[in-house]
């Protein structure tokens, strides 16, 4: 066994007797165990071997089997909003043609 295990073995004994007792200490054995599995992964063969191109079976990529984000769900509240722009443009056009048509009767000569 090489030093990079040893220090792995280590990460991950730490990890296991943090992993049951909740709270920060659980977030911490996670990080710890991912360490572990990255310090693994630092093999002098292994990233020799991934350089060349020959990747391992358990380093291959796996791709997603189905979508990773679900699709957001479309709610119907409210009314379109083209059909109230279309309005407010409406109501605009006629408080100005009721303006421009008073505003003639009473001229201020």
């Amino acid at each position: 066994m090489s030093a990079l295990d040893d220090a792995a073995d280590k990460m991950q004994d730490k990890a296991d007797s943090l992993a049951g007792q909740g709270g920060v200490k659980q977030k911490v054995a996670d990080e710890l165990a991912d360490d572990a599995a990255f310090l693994r992964k630092l093999k002098p063969r292994l990233i020799l071997a991934r350089a060349r191109g020959e990747t391992p079976a358990a380093d291959k990529p796996k791709a997603p089997s189905g979508p990773q984000l679900d699709r957001p769900k479309k709610k119907a509240s409210g009314p379109n909003p083209w059909l109230v722009i279309g309005a407010a443009v409406a109501t605009g056009v006629l408080i100005a043609k009721i303006i421009d048509w008073r505003g003639h009767a009473h001229p201020r000569d």
